[in-house]
């Protein structure tokens, strides 16, 4: 009983302490947002004369809603295709056991260790010989194939612990391969999938190095391309720095909070299974 109840203590506390550790960038920006637009914030301290207009200021000056378009554009076109590619790899390799799908799980697995930053370059290059340098398809096209390692491990660790009785049970009863993936399988994995979608778009929203080097319009890359906007020739605003990054983030924020059931309901899932 008295370690039960140390282990509920020690978890409590531990999860107020992550959550101050969190909130506390979060609330330094606030702060900082609200100075006068002149000031340099430093610490926590909050300002005697909010500035609520660097909000408005910010938004207009950097274009947040044509940036938002942009995102729009560029998270329909990676987060649907990557989950259809996941999703299919995924069940080929957990669900299907296919020859040679180890080998293909090792290498998903090391594309895992790549940083984003040793591709750039070679990726560079290759949206330039493509002709989509400067345009949104330069960052859909590698941030599809750069997301693709986690997303098949992802959804690999789901099939993979699907109990094999209901595939056998779909063949006897006449359905094919592609019924039963779509009957059975893919019902199943919604919560996966779902969870996954959520991890791409806030991935792809907050997308910053790759728009920036390969989108020379800054109204063509995502919303956090905004932040360039705020940086001055011999200055840079701190407060309006951080009102646009705070109304830059709160879209990913708002999709979290619709679906973190979904989100949650996956990774619990998947920690009981495992």
């Amino acid at each position: 009983m008295i370690a039960d109840r140390t282990e509920r203590v020690l978890g409590r506390v531990l999860l107020i302490l992550a959550l101050v550790l969190t909130l506390i960038p979060l609330v330094n920006m606030v702060s900082a947002a609200l100075q006068p637009a002149d000031v340099n914030p430093t610490g926590l301290a909050w300002p005697s004369d909010p500035q609520w207009g660097n909000f408005v200021t910010a938004f207009e000056t950097g274009h947040v809603w044509e940036l938002m378009g942009s995102s729009l554009f560029i998270v329909l076109g990676v987060v649907p295709i990557s989950l259809l590619i996941a999703t299919l790899a995924g069940y080929a390799l957990g669900g299907l056991r296919v020859r040679g799908g180890r080998a293909v799980l090792i290498f998903m697995v090391l594309g895992l260790t790549i940083p984003f930053e040793a591709l750039i370059i070679p990726l560079y290059y290759q949206a330039q010989a493509l002709g989509t340098l400067n345009s949104q398809w330069a960052v859909i096209f590698p941030l599809i194939g750069l997301f693709m390692p986690f997303g098949v491990f992802w959804m690999r660790a789901h099939f993979v612990n699907v109990p094999p009785e209901l595939a056998e049970a779909a063949r006897v009863d006449g359905a094919g391969l592609w019924q039963e993936f779509r009957r059975i399988q893919l019902p199943l994995a919604m919560p996966a999938v779902s969870a996954l979608g959520i991890l791409l778009f806030l991935w792809t929203w907050n997308q910053f190095l790759l728009p920036v080097v390969l989108i020379d319009d800054p109204l063509k890359r995502t919303a956090a391309g905004a932040l360039t906007f705020f940086q001055g020739q011999y200055s840079l605003s701190i407060p309006l720095l951080n009102a646009g990054a705070l109304i830059i983030i709160t879209p990913a924020i708002i999709v979290f909070l619709i679906f973190q059931r979904q989100f949650i309901r996956a990774l619990l899932r998947g920690a009981v299974k495992g």
